[in-house]
């Protein structure tokens, strides 16, 4: 029996990397810090969930320079706008469906 929460994808459901790849997919890309400051995280916790996202294909990691100048970047992959998309519709789709301020009688 499917489920109307089947299209919600385990890895995106993590609210801080679903922030993440939502900011990604709406660049060309992000870098490590532009991301860590517009989400308030520390370099930890961003770290982690990055390293999340790369290691489902969702992301590319792209390292330049060296030390403390070096610089991360990320893009998303194909595979992470196919799973952000499905996420993102599924998830509107369910809201949508049970909206208390929609009146469906």
């Amino acid at each position: 029996m499917s489920s109307p929460l089947d299209g919600l994808d385990s890895t995106l459901n993590q609210p801080k990397r679903l922030a993440a790849i939502a900011m990604i997919a709406a660049s060309t890309s992000c870098d490590f810090a532009f991301l860590r400051n517009q989400l308030r995280l520390n370099d930890s916790d961003l770290s982690r969930h990055m390293t999340a996202l790369n290691h489902a294909g969702y992301v590319t990691v792209r390292k330049s320079g060296g030390g403390r100048g070096s610089t991360t970047t990320y893009s998303i992959t194909p595979a992470g706008r196919t799973a952000y998309k499905r996420h993102r519709d599924t998830l509107t789709a369910f809201l949508a469906a049970h909206d208390p301020n929609t009146s469906t009688q």
